[in-house]
This record gives structure tokens, C-alpha cells and sequence, in this order.
């Protein structure tokens, strides 16, 4: 007995010997720490001046709008050893090494540009304007979208998550050469294995498939080498967009992949706001239901489509895989539409310059439904005056939003926009996470763009536009009974809130260019 507490006692003093070392240890390093920091803090805080005023410079060249130069470069130039890393990670908007395959010389001669034109006129699927207003909004769209518009598309219009994903299977299952999936989120969860078994079962009757998402987006999926394991030993093709790819774009993690599409054989194609998740079957814990609209597409414009997955493939594969260029008249129907991609790579804000348009263009109606309403000043003042000249402006946002900060921020838009007779609706039940925009009785354009900063000059996003009166009276139908689920608010809201709630809310708009 006395061995053993003399035993436990000498392993008390060994531990008591080794806490005593490790501190000793640990003090030592503080004081070298501290010591190294005393002699190199000027040096450092010196060189962080330096690198702020060249980042000033960086941001007064570079930066999109001029309240933003002015933001960036007083930051970096007051508080640069926090302004200085902020800045490297979101304050730059262009974007390097995406080369754009509809403006590029290689493109030119190649089926999906020249040849792609040509086989359109010559199979009369290309819109014929006849009016001068026809011929000037035709010429705009195809500058802006360097894609034509065409005619005798089919569109569909997919509500909700159990509607679109079964569409998608049912393509995927009659795909015959190949299945292109392109998503911002996919999770490894109950519909993710559903598309894996799906994608797997397609690969092994020997269509070729190519799958893509975001790797800041799909993190979960990027952590689940299982999942991707089965899909490569079945012989599907996979890529993670990783926007910081290559030299220039290291400190790039603002930018993201934003696209959903789904191509079957060149011959149909499905846009929207959907992601893979089970949330977006309406399983979400807090935020069920999910209301969500995604579009089929038949016709020469389900190619613009896969020209566009095309661009995001070569930008991380290198190459194009062999796919059918061949267009052709859908079974039925004559909707014009054409296909709008839109990102940091383009050499104009194309997503900024066609919602202008639509805006400014309106005679009668403008409804927006987006989860994600954070417009900037040049998107107040054309809602404005669209107003003003009697258009009927409606905005649908979801009441309960996944983004707290976006959620503070639309309260302040209320004051300014309801003054002119815009109406606000706020969308009750779960959440509402649509991209949709009705211009008149006709115009509606559907697909992954947020009514934000962020989707108009961060993101790769993609939207169909579709002109046709028996579409367009569907999406207005289907709004309408959204707006049946809202609460038509007003300034009040914000007016008549606790002078606390009116700071947070006009703080949260300064953050607005990032949202």
C-alpha cells in the first residue's frame, strides 16, 4: 500500500514537473512574441499603409461605382490593416481567366456561334422583328446576351420543388447521349442521392454525364468523398467551380457560381432558383414551406442554355465535350426567348443593363419576386419613375428570410419606394426564394438572378426570357396567388419602428454593395 502512494506521489511530481516546464515554455514564448511585436509593429503598421494607399489606388481604378471608390478608398487609407485584407477578399469586381466562348475569336468559326447563327436563320428559327421599336430591343438582347432571340420555343412553368425536380428526373431518364447538371448548392441529403442515382443509372446505360457545382456552395457535398467517389466509378464526369482558380483571382472568394441548369441531348433544358436539397422540397426545419419556380425549356433556346453550361466547363476542364448543336423546333409552340448569362467576366454589367432596360421599357406592369431585394440607387430611381409614369410596381419578399442582414436592409427601401406608390408585399408562409420578373402583359424573365448587388455584378447567374401573352398571363396568374399569401406593407414599417431598429436598418444598408 505504501509503495503504491509513493508511486502515485512521484507521478504527481513528474506531472507538477511538467506543467511547470510547459509554462516556463509558454511565458518564454509570450515574451518573445511581445518583444518581436514591440521591435516589428511600426514596420508593420508602415508596411499596411503602404499596401492600403496602393489598394486605394487599386479601387479608385477598378471599383464599379463611384460611392464605392470613395468608401474603399478612405478605408484603406484610415484603417488599412483592416480594410486592406477586406478589400483583396471582396471590394475587386473583375474577375480573370473565364473567357467568354460567344465573344471569342476561337468561337468564330466554330458550330456554337457562326454556325449556330446560320443553321438558326436557315431553319427560320430566328425572331424576325417587323416594327423599329421590334428591331432596336432585338438588337439590344442579342448585344447584351451575344445570343440571338428565337422562335418556337416551349416553355413550362415549374412551381415548387416536388413539380421541377420530378420534371428533371423524367428528362434525365429519356436522356439518350448526354446530361449536363450544372447547381450552386447540392447536398449530399435525400434529393442529392436521388440526382446521384439518377446521374449513376444514366452513366452506366452509357450517356455521357458531366455534373458541376460550386465548391463554396456544395462545401457539404466537397467534404462527402463518398458521393463523388460513386460518381466517378460510374464513369460521370464532375468539377467544382472554385472562383479563386488561377494566379489572379486567389483572394476571390466573393465571387460565386449562382447557375442552375439541367440540359437533356440539346433538346430540353431546366432554369430557375432551385438548388439540390431536401429544403427545397419544402424540409427545411424553420423555413417550410419553399416556394420556388424553375422553367422547362424545348426549342432552339434550350442551346443557349447548354452554350452557356459549355462556357463554365472550358473555364475549368480546358474543352468542350462533344454535344449536339443541332437546333430545332420544339413539338409545340412559338414562345420567343433567349438565353441571358450574366457575371464578373463580362465586359459590361449585363444583369444591371437588362433589368434596366425592362424596367425603364414598361408601360403597364412590373412584378418582382425576389428573396434577396437589395437594389442600388440607379434600380430606386428607375422603380421610381416607372411608377411615376403610372406603371403598376410590385415587389415580392419573403417575410421570413435565411438572410437577417438582407432582411434589415429591404426595410429601408420602404420610405422611398411606397412614397410613389410601389407596393411591398411580404410573403408569409416559409420562404420565398423565386427570381421572376413580369414586364407588361408579355415579357417575364425566370431564372437564378437576386434583385441585389450581388447577382448583378458578383455572381455567375443565368436567366430566360420569355416573350409570349399565354406565358406571361401564367406567371402573372401564379404571382397573383403569391400575393394572396402576403401582407401588403408600407412605410410605417420602417417610419414609425424604435429609433434602434431605423439605425441597425440604415447600418445594414451601408453593407449593401457586399450583400
Amino acid at each position: 500500500m505504501a509503495d503504491d502512494e509513493q508511486e502515485q506521489q512521484e507521478q504527481f511530481s513528474t506531472r507538477l514537473e511538467e506543467l511547470k516546464t510547459c509554462w516556463q515554455f509558454c511565458r518564454s514564448c509570450w515574451r518573445k512574441t511581445h518583444e518581436f511585436w514591440r521591435k516589428w509593429r511600426v514596420r508593420f503598421y508602415l508596411l499596411m499603409h503602404i499596401l492600403g494607399a496602393l489598394s486605394s489606388i487599386q479601387a479608385i481604378m477598378s471599383t464599379r461605382t463611384p460611392q464605392g471608390a470613395i468608401a474603399w478608398a478612405i478605408s484603406l487609407n484610415t484603417v488599412p490593416t483592416v480594410a486592406v485584407p477586406a478589400f483583396w477578399i471582396f471590394g475587386r469586381s473583375e474577375y480573370d481567366g473565364y473567357e467568354l466562348l460567344r465573344h471569342s475569336e476561337m468561337l468564330s468559326d466554330s458550330e456554337m456561334n457562326d454556325e449556330l447563327f446560320r443553321t438558326l436563320k436557315k431553319k427560320d428559327l430566328l425572331f424576325q422583328p417587323a416594327t423599329d421599336q421590334e428591331r432596336a430591343q432585338t438588337k439590344l438582347f442579342q448585344n447584351l446576351a451575344a445570343m440571338p432571340v428565337t422562335r418556337f420555343n416551349d416553355i413550362d412553368l415549374l412551381i415548387d420543388g416536388e413539380m421541377t425536380f420530378n420534371a428533371i428526373f423524367d428528362g434525365i431518364a429519356k436522356a439518350e447521349n448526354y446530361v449536363l447538371v450544372e447547381f450552386y448548392i447540392m447536398r449530399p441529403d435525400d434529393l442529392g442521392n436521388r440526382l446521384k442515382d439518377a446521374l449513376i443509372a444514366k452513366a452506366k446505360e452509357g450517356v455521357r454525364v458531366y455534373l458541376m457545382f460550386d465548391g463554396l456552395g456544395s462545401r457539404e457535398l466537397m467534404n462527402s468523398d463518398d458521393y463523388l467517389q460513386e460518381l466517378h466509378d460510374a464513369g460521370v464526369e464532375t468539377a467544382a467551380f472554385r472562383t479563386t482558380r488561377g494566379w489572379g483571382n486567389r483572394t476571390r472568394v466573393n465571387f460565386r457560381n449562382h447557375r442552375k441548369i439541367v440540359v437533356v441531348d440539346g433538346k430540353e433544358a431546366f432554369v430557375g432558383g432551385h438548388n439540390v436539397g431536401d429544403e427545397y422540397l419544402g424540409r427545411h426545419e424553420t423555413l417550410t414551406p419553399w416556394r420556388d419556380t424553375h422553367i422547362a425549356a424545348r426549342g432552339p433556346v434550350v442551346l443557349e442554355a447548354q452554350a452557356t453550361f459549355a462556357e463554365d466547363w472550358r473555364y475549368l476542364k480546358g474543352d468542350i465535350p462533344e454535344l449536339n448543336w443541332e437546333p430545332d423546333k420544339a413539338p409545340q409552340g412559338d414562345m420567343l426567348s433567349i438565353c441571358l448569362p450574366t457575371g464578373p467576366a463580362d465586359p459590361l454589367e449585363t444583369g444591371t443593363l437588362m433589368l434596366l432596360h425592362l424596367i425603364n421599357s414598361a408601360t403597364k406592369r412590373i412584378w418582382i419576386a425576389s428573396p434577396y431585394f437589395v437594389p442600388d440607387e440607379q434600380f430606386v430611381s428607375a422603380l421610381q419613375l416607372a411608377a411615376l409614369r403610372g406603371v403598376d410596381v410590385r415587389v415580392i419578399i419573403p417575410e421570413n428570410n435565411d438572410d437577417w442582414l438582407v432582411d434589415l436592409t429591404s426595410y429601408s427601401y420602404l420610405e422611398e419606394l411606397c412614397e410613389v406608390g410601389i407596393k411591398i408585399y411580404r410573403y408569409q408562409p416559409g420562404f420565398m426564394h423565386q427570381k421572376v420578373y413580369l414586364i407588361d402583359d408579355g415579357s417575364a424573365a425566370i431564372g437564378t438572378s437576386n434583385f441585389d448587388n450581388r447577382s448583378m455584378r458578383l455572381n455567375f447567374e443565368v436567366m430566360l426570357l420569355v416573350y409570349d401573352p399565354g406565358f406571361g398571363a401564367e406567371v402573372k396568374a401564379m404571382l397573383q396567388e403569391d400575393m394572396d399569401r402576403c401582407e401588403l406593407t408600407s412605410e410605417k414599417a420602417y417610419t414609425e419602428s424604435s429609433a434602434v431598429f431605423r439605425f441597425f436598418v440604415r447600418t445594414a444598408r451601408l453593407l449593401a454593395p457586399v450583400q
